[in-house]
């Protein structure tokens, strides 16, 4: 248990609320609605992946990606854009991400109380910032935090303009969160600690490798569990 006072900068999709659980199951139906005549599921999801990467980095995160990443990949498949009637049917498959239906893992309500008690909370999520908004206010976690941060990319760069603008201590703040590659890694290369909470769920493009010798990096099984170590 840390007794002395440190900063704890939490991510939010994933970490804080299921997120990508959400975007997977709209995906699961749009492959099922998509119906190729000569490729199975894994390869539609293959050319999926390799879309929505690419419009990742032009078009960044969240929900009006995806619906353009599908949209795109009708196109490709189809050798045609998508009709109108087409746009329709893949919005009404991602009606509950239209909404901004939130999911609170469990214990995270609970666990951020206890911690606000001893430790200085900030939230740093990334995305569209009107749509990751809107999840924080139906959250209705965003009292437990003295800033919230929506950046469209985390990298090492976002992490060392978070530190300047709050003023943290580097020894003594940590970025939890279940991404290695937008969470843990670039939060050590601007000289953070870290405390890795994997997701089942966690998209496939924010996986990455870890170096598990690092001490620097607290590996947990759960949310929970942070109230054993801080």
């Amino acid at each position: 248990m840390r007794h002395n006072r440190q900063v704890l900068v939490f991510d939010a999709d994933d970490t804080l609320w299921e997120n990508n659980v959400l975007f997977e199951r709209v995906i699961e139906d749009f492959l099922d609605w998509l119906k190729h005549p000569t490729l199975d599921k894994l390869q539609l999801r293959a050319v999926l992946n390799d879309i929505e990467a690419a419009n990742s980095v032009t078009h960044g995160y969240g929900t009006k990606s995806l619906l353009r990443s599908l949209a795109d990949c009708v196109e490709r498949l189809r050798r045609r854009p998508a009709t109108a009637q087409e746009h329709g049917e893949i919005r009404e498959l991602a009606t509950a991400l239209i909404d901004h239906e939130v999911e609170l893992i469990p214990g995270v309500a609970e666990t951020l109380a206890a911690l606000g008690d001893r430790h200085e909370l900030l939230l740093l999520t990334k995305g569209d910032p009107e749509e990751q908004q809107r999840k924080i206010d139906a959250s209705q976690l965003a009292h437990h935090f003295r800033a919230i941060g929506i950046v469209r990319e985390k990298n090492d760069e976002t992490y060392r303009r978070f530190i300047d603008t709050h003023a943290l201590t580097p020894a003594t703040s940590w970025m939890i969160g279940n991404s290695p590659k937008s969470d843990i890694r670039p939060a050590r290369q601007a000289g953070m600690n870290a405390v890795f909470i994997p997701n089942a769920h966690t998209w496939v493009l924010e996986h990455g490798e870890l170096d598990l010798a690092d001490e620097g990096v607290l590996h947990l099984r759960a949310f929970g569990e942070l109230t054993e170590h801080f």
